[in-house]
């Protein structure tokens, strides 16, 4: 079992396309409004473990009560994939997840792969 001690802070990702890239914007807009987060890259080509074009919103466990209600609410329709950071990126990317909205699979292998480049 985890210990949520573990949680240094979470990441939520939020999911767009080129459909709908003008909702992104507004709730990434909104957010920097009115959350005191880190905001990741805006990126228009799939990074990572990720099936989609994205952007990071990361914050600390304390914001965890307020922002994740607000995007629920306010998400636009959007996919947002919700995940801890404790130090263990495949079971915080696989086992400790959330979605807000319909979930995707995620490029699992990506772990995989980068954990053969960072022994080599």
């Amino acid at each position: 079992m985890g210990d949520p001690a573990d949680i240094q802070d979470y990441h939520a990702h939020v999911y767009f396309d080129s459909e709908t890239r003008d909702e992104a914007q507004r709730v990434r807009e909104a957010v920097e409004e009115r959350f005191d987060v880190r905001m990741g890259r805006w990126h228009e080509k799939m990074v990572g473990p990720h099936p989609c074009w994205s952007y990071q919103i990361a914050f600390d466990p304390p914001m965890l009560d307020d922002l994740v209600p607000w995007l629920l609410v306010n998400r636009e329709g959007l996919t947002i994939f919700l995940h801890p950071n404790t130090g263990d990126d495949l079971a915080d990317h696989t086992d400790h997840v959330a979605w807000l909205g319909p979930s995707a699979d995620l490029n699992i292998n990506f772990f995989e792969n980068r954990a053969e480049t960072d022994g080599a």
